[in-house]
């Protein structure tokens, strides 16, 4: 089908319009390869055929009836009911999916793959691929229980063997020569049925709706003696039946249409399967009695027409189960190659001239010939099914993530109601613990370890998934619950520091020092601004000034663009060390300016940053703009830290930290207004925690009758602030004389004032001989909340 193109980019380069499939075909992500034969499949055979035939496989033939024995013709509806409802369910989720997608190769791995990420794909997908070629084993066996029934002298082993060559010999061929044995294999299931419709027109219904079993009495089965059983255990036996509706999604990548043929292809045989299940419930109902059905598993088979046809059939089931589980199984193990989940991606990803995915073939024909040998998958089979049930429920939780994101990207073809995601979901929880919660928990565990490993690799996904959106959304709820909240939420705070920067040598130099004050919940907010001083540049007339060259390159740009190189590699090296950062770059004409432009674009932000962070300035103009910009830092609430380095002692061994408390005589009392020392007793906690250091507390008062009624405040204020490994010290005379014979620190902490003299800071760098932190609370943190 042709479109004309909306612009000059979607057209051809003859000047024709691009047809649709040639843009969608643009559009795919890399390293992702085709299916197949060149996507030649539609809708019947690629996918309604395998899905049909592997729902009607061998639990329709062999335990249909006796669930209908133990449960009734009521209690078996309900039954059916509930294990289709499941999967109808998931099988609209995966269906609305698809249809939002442009799915690749793997069907359900791929579809979780391009909603939460590679990671969560592959950790499905892998468990998902080992179970689907296990399953081809467990077919295997079931198809050699039927021809025993017909040969019972034949070796078992060589049985196995046999048709294990057989089905491979198919599916290694082409999944083309596979879909036309399955149209073999339907005409001999279709026989079977009409041998059945033959049996009910010709009298085999011979009990009457009031003579049968509505509600059964659950006897059990001859393997427990018939000492009983329950309805969720006969739900257990029976929900395997509905578990093949990714028979047809396993083709994803040879299908002609995917978001057309998984959607019409799926949906119809689970109809057609659901009418025959209940059919055949009511053709058992009337023409055996409960004993006979639960005693007797070939039930159906006697009360045939003809019982051959229906033996042709249930070996038919087993083996075009088989087939499709194969086929699969290559497919999905290729896809995973293509994007580099599992070892040997290399290798596994090539595929044959004809599209076909021989190497994946050749590792899954190994997995089953092994599995062959082990004679017995007793242990495993319920395993299987729980990764089955496991892949439902991830399909599920990814369509009902994007509905509750109400993402603009989210727009499927096929729309359903959010319930039904969520109910598919529930559903496929409810079934795998209700089934075996044991084995539930292990294909759980099994999942989350595969994530690990996955998650550790760093997996480089070619398509973009919802998980950005999903983060977002989270962010957005907060920041809308947060905003209902007190503005003072003392309790909440925690260090997000605003760190200008000119050079960004200066932030290398500062970048441990940022990361202790900030660990392990801080974040850094780190603005590049303008180094130039003065005014903002004059916007030039149109009308007076002529263009400038094309090609002439602009100064300041390319300064600001090398900027913004730098400290995005900064900002990148404080996120390896598990420290959110995020980085801009403000140009408003000067530093002061810039600044301040971008406390004032913040104020509103989220993660709005509450402590400004300061360097000593090198100059007397930046001093200058430092005393502008703490007077804006103290109006939009923010708290500032000015760092001064001690030139050869640095932070030295970051064993003791003085905090230094200015004379409050008279007033000791202890309240939550404690004036400027909330944010300088919290940074001096935070580092102290993360120094392994031990805290100081000091103040000196000029008046001897003083000293009694400090030192008890700064023992009380150690005490309410619970501050660890903290000694209080309190001294008379005057600050200048008890300085220089102070306890020595690594680093002193003093208080800030808006109109700070520069000296200061720089005489008390000389004489502690130590790095100097001058701190300024906002007014929003405490160190007593």
């Amino acid at each position: 089908m042709a479109a004309s193109a909306p612009s000059s980019s979607a057209a051809a380069s003859d000047g024709s319009a691009a047809s649709v499939a040639e843009i969608d075909a643009s559009m795919k992500p890399p390293d992702e390869t085709p299916g197949s034969g060149g996507n030649q499949f539609g809708w019947f055979g690629g996918v309604f055929t395998p899905t049909l035939l592997t729902i009607l496989g061998v639990i329709m033939f062999l335990r249909e009836g006796w669930v209908l024995g133990n449960a009734g013709l009521v209690g078996g509806l309900l039954i059916m009911l509930l294990g289709f409802g499941i999967t109808i369910c998931t099988a609209l989720a995966m269906s609305s999916i698809t249809t939002n997608i442009r799915i690749g190769a793997g069907g359900a791995y791929a579809i979780i793959a391009q909603s939460l990420g590679l990671e969560v794909g592959g950790s499905v997908g892998i468990p998902r691929y080992l179970s689907q070629a296990l399953a081809v084993t467990l077919y295997i066996f079931g198809f050699r229980e039927g021809w025993l029934y017909l040969f019972p002298e034949h070796p078992p082993l060589l049985i196995d063997v046999a048709v294990f060559l057989v089905l491979y010999g198919i599916a290694y061929v082409s999944a083309d020569f596979a879909i036309r044995v399955q149209y073999l294999i339907m005409a001999v299931i279709a026989a079977a049925l009409v041998s059945i419709g033959t049996a009910a027109a010709t009298g085999s219904m011979q009990y009457g709706l009031s003579e049968i079993q509505l509600w059964g009495n659950f006897p059990g089965s001859s393997e427990n003696g018939f000492s009983g059983t329950s309805f969720w255990i006969v739900f257990a036996v029976f929900f395997p039946a509905t578990t093949g509706i990714m028979a047809g999604a396993n083709m994803s990548g040879d299908l002609e249409d995917p978001k057309r043929a998984i959607p019409l292809g799926t949906m119809a045989a689970i109809g057609v399967s659901l009418v025959i299940y209940i059919l055949l419930a009511i053709w058992l109902a009337r023409s055996a009695t409960p004993t006979e059905m639960v005693s007797n598993y070939t039930v159906m088979m006697d009360k045939a027409y003809w019982p051959s046809a229906v033996l042709a059939g249930l070996l038919g089931a087993t083996f075009s189960s088989a087939l499709a589980s194969m086929v699969g199984a290559g497919r999905i193990l290729q896809a995973m190659g293509a994007h580099h989940v599992v070892p040997g991606a290399g290798w596994l990803k090539q595929q044959s001239e004809n599209g076909e995915p021989r190497n994946a073939m050749w590792v899954t024909g190994g997995i089953i010939f092994l599995s062959l040998l082990l004679r017995d998958l007793n242990l495993i089979a319920p395993l299987i099914t729980m990764f089955f049930l496991v892949t439902y429920a991830m399909i599920n939780a990814a369509v009902l993530i994007e509905q509750s994101l109400d993402l603009v990207s989210f727009r499927p073809r096929l729309r359903i109601p959010i319930w039904v995601s969520a109910l598919g979901l529930a559903g496929s929880l409810f079934a795998m613990f209700i089934i075996n919660p044991m084995v539930s928990l292990v294909a759980v565990v099994v999942t989350l370890g595969f994530y690990v490993v996955l998650a550790r690799r760093h997996l480089d996904a070619p398509f973009e998934d919802v998980r950005s959106g999903l983060f977002v959304a989270f962010a957005e709820w907060a920041a809308k619950k947060v905003t209902e909240l007190p503005t003072m939420q003392e309790r909440a705070w925690k260090p997000n520091l605003l760190v200008p920067v000119e050079d960004a040598s200066d932030l290398r130099g500062t970048f441990l020092f940022l990361q202790d004050l900030t660990h392990p919940q801080g974040s850094v907010k780190i603005v590049g601004v303008s180094a130039a001083d003065g005014p903002a540049r004059p916007v030039r007339s149109t009308a007076a000034a002529a263009p400038p060259a094309a090609d002439a390159p602009d100064p300041s740009r390319a300064a600001t663009d090398a900027l913004n190189e730098e400290i995005s590699a900064l900002t990148h090296a404080f996120r390896e060390r598990d420290i959110f950062a995020s980085a801009t770059v403000i140009d408003a004409g000067g530093f002061a300016d810039s600044l301040c432009a971008g406390m004032q674009t913040l104020r509103g932000a989220f993660f709005r940053p509450n402590v400004l962070f300061l360097r000593m300035p090198a100059t007397q103009a930046r001093a200058d703009d430092y005393r502008v910009v703490i007077r804006e830092a103290d109006r939009e609430k923010v708290g500032t830290i000015l760092y001064a380095p001690h030139p050869r002692a640095a932070l030295g061994q970051r064993q003791t930290i003085n905090v230094w408390i200015h004379d409050r005589s008279p007033d000791w009392r202890i309240s939550m207004e404690i004036g400027n020392l909330d944010l300088a007793l919290l940074t001096g906690y935070k580092l102290s925690q993360n120094w392994d250091a031990k805290l100081r507390l000091l103040t000196v008062v000029t008046d001897d009758a003083e000293q009694a009624k400090a030192q008890d405040f700064l023992e009380k204020l150690i005490d309410v602030g619970r501050i660890p490994n903290a000694t209080a010290i309190a001294e008379t005379g005057a600050f200048d004389d008890y300085i220089d014979r102070a306890p020595q620190a690594d680093l002193n902490i003093f208080g800030l004032v808006p109109t700070l003299d520069f000296a200061f800071p720089h005489r008390m760098v000389r004489t502690t001989q130590s790095t100097c932190l001058f701190v300024r609370d906002s007014g929003l943190e405490s160190a007593l909340a």
